[in-house]
């Protein structure tokens, strides 16, 4: 499945029929619509037609489009929506693709309209060119503007198109970060321009009602608040703010209250102890309210999740104002100051914790009927609302050209990348500034997999990679071994499994055909299988007459085994038999020899060697080695 799916609607427009194939190609693999104009028609094509002009029909589908994706030339299509520009918070995102496709440019709507990250997966899946003019992406920085909605953060006010002018032009930008993950911080590229409030005197980077340019670091141009707060002042300097999702609204009510008590009663509390709206990870209450048609409305209005939980759920919570006429009535002694706590502790990921941060609060009106209960938490992991998936990929040998053009998209997709660090370091020209970027050591496969499945479940985009083919000898396994005794539903998070070439197809292509007949491929590490099962196998392998690769087949602490192995072959095959040792294929290092089974124990093998060892009727002719398939014998 293209990643692109992950993105609509998507528009494709072209008005020459030369174009019109592969364009269409695109948009069935994107889920998206290829739009020709009535002169092109054609049943062949999977398309829909348009008989106004094409500046018509773009004022028709502008606004119910993700991105519009115009194989033309620039020059048209600046002068087609130069009219249709309104801001960047609300146009499409514009992508040209050149009409002999050998590029794709992010013309307009670059960050917000996602139209930089959209170009480098159509360049991926047409194998060609991404071309991205904009300045965070030159300085390979996040953009301000849009980094935080990987965690579901939602953006607030400030002035952001000054802040992201000042940060891509290199001028120190001061970060507030009070609450939320700061994983972003972890990626970004020396000689950066943010100044963190953790590297300072806190006395000096309070935001309060005084706050002036003057008590921040003298070389700061602007500010980035992530926090909490409704309110700060920062007046004598560009600023922007963004709120992490980690309120939790405890509500308890009388049966039939209005609506209108119940929302001015939350922006009441809300607005006493300056906390904005944008930080409301969900709202909370007991499930005998679940059909309260007040708190109904008010998480449809104001789109947010309603959580409940059931009075055994509730009874045991610690609240500093429990009431005995609430536990006489409905079961537990807490409505709203219980079910805020228990919400904020949805998670015990990143050693979440809680804090009751508003107690309960009673509010009638006179005017309104019944009376509202409001209790505020605030958890240490913010709430994220998106839907997790795993990308299991295999990268190839090493050079990015073997990569799959799924595989790279893949990767240029995902929020967070988990792997070997050898393997992340071969890939890193295809990440992108704001991912994560988490490198594990050989050994620690398992830990990666947990870790990949517990992002997914929180909601980000997690890509596990491994060398070769994922499901050869890499993370695939593993992962969904684990994903299956945690009894996973098979959707959440959803799985895609995306191919790698493997070391042992790539040293068969550089060395010829030896792979023209039966083969198989055995790992001599015991680390996982116990050598009397991997002796066993040696042995069927070499008597059954197979081509056979070997993986790791040499470490530091397991010299042993591949003496084991030559002997056990040297049992059934000729000492003449061909063999290729090859240390890190496709690398800058790679290293490649032709010996024989008789001596390849001459030359150094590692766990970055692959040997392959021919059948009996294997032929090394000049430098590379045949396997007859027996096509001249019949």
């Amino acid at each position: 499945m293209s990643i692109l799916r992950n993105y609509q609607p998507l528009h494709f427009i072209t008005v020459k029929k030369e174009n019109a194939y592969k364009l269409s190609v695109l948009a069935n693999n994107s889920e998206g619509t290829l739009w020709l104009p009535n002169k092109l028609k054609n049943e062949q094509l999977s398309a829909q037609y348009y008989s106004d002009s094409l500046a018509i029909h773009l004022q028709n589908i502008w606004h119910q489009s993700q991105a519009i994706i115009f194989c033309l030339t620039v020059g048209a299509v600046v002068r087609l929506i130069a009219p249709l520009l309104k801001d960047k918070q609300n146009d499409p995102a514009i992508i040209v693709i050149s009409p002999n496709f050998d590029s794709v440019i992010s013309l307009a709507g670059g960050h917000q309209g996602k139209a930089d990250k959209l170009t480098e997966l159509i360049a991926s899946e047409l194998n060609t060119n991404g071309i991205i003019t904009s300045a965070s992406f030159a300085a390979h920085l996040p953009s301000v503007d849009t980094f935080g909605e990987i965690f579901g953060w939602h953006k607030g006010e400030g002035n952001w198109t000054s802040v992201s002018a000042n940060i891509t032009g290199g001028k120190q930008t001061f970060v507030r970060q009070t609450t939320g993950l700061k994983w972003w911080q972890n990626n970004l590229p020396d000689g950066h321009c943010f100044i963190f409030s953790e590297q300072i005197d806190s006395s000096k980077n309070s935001f309060d009602n005084t706050t002036e340019k003057e008590e921040l670091p003298n070389d700061v141009f602007s500010v980035i608040d992530i926090g909490v707060e409704k309110n700060i002042s920062c007046q004598n300097i560009p600023y922007v703010r963004w709120h992490p999702r980690v309120l939790w609204i405890g509500i308890g009510c009388e049966r039939n209250t209005s609506f209108t008590l119940i929302e001015s009663a939350v922006i009441e509390v809300l607005t006493k102890y300056n906390l904005a709206c944008e930080s409301i990870a969900s709202l909370v209450t007991i499930d005998i309210k679940k059909d309260e048609v007040g708190i109904l409305k008010l998480a449809q209005k104001w789109n947010l999740p309603l959580q409940t939980y059931c009075a055994e759920q509730l009874k045991d919570i610690h609240v500093p104002n429990p009431s005995t006429v609430v536990e006489k009535e409905v079961g537990t002694a807490s409505v709203a100051e219980a079910c805020a706590i228990k919400g904020a502790s949805f998670s015990t990921f990143e050693n979440n914790t809680t804090e009751l941060i508003v107690s309960k609060q009673i509010i009638k009106s006179e005017d309104q009927k019944g009376a509202v209960t409001i209790a505020i938490a605030q958890s240490t992991l913010e709430y994220n609302p998106h839907q997790g998936q795993l990308y299991l990929i295999g990268t190839g040998p090493g050079n990015i050209e073997y990569l799959t053009n799924s595989a790279q998209m893949a990767l240029r997709e995902a929020d967070v990348i988990i792997g070997y660090g050898l393997y992340i370091d071969l890939i890193k020209t295809l990440l992108r500034p704001e991912q994560i970027i988490e490198s594990y050591s050989i050994t620690q496969e398992k830990q990666r997999a947990q870790r990949a499945i517990l992002l997914a479940q929180w909601g980000l985009k997690v890509a596990v990679i491994s060398s070769g083919d994922c499901g050869i000898y890499g993370m695939a396994g593993l992962v969904l071994e684990i994903l299956a005794t945690e009894n996973w539903d098979g959707k959440s998070p959803s799985v895609e499994v995306f191919s790698g070439i493997t070391a042992l197809q790539s040293l068969a292509a550089k060395i010829g055909s030896p792979l023209m007949h039966d083969f198989c491929a055995i790992s001599l590490s015991d680390l996982l299988t116990p050598w009397e099962i991997i002796e066993k196998r040696i042995v069927a392998a070499a008597s059954a007459d197979f081509v056979t690769t070997i993986y790791n087949p040499r470490s530091k602490t397991r010299q042993e085994q591949i003496v084991k192995l030559q002997n056990i072959f040297l049992q059934y095959r000729n000492p003449n038999t061909p063999v290729a040792i090859a240390r890190s294929i496709g690398r800058d290092d790679e290293q490649i020899i032709l010996t024989t089974l008789g001596e390849m124990l001459n030359y150094s093998i590692d766990m970055l060697t692959t040997v392959m060892i021919g059948n009996n009727s294997t032929i090394r002719y000049k430098d590379l080695l045949i396997t007859p398939r027996g096509y001249l014998s019949n």
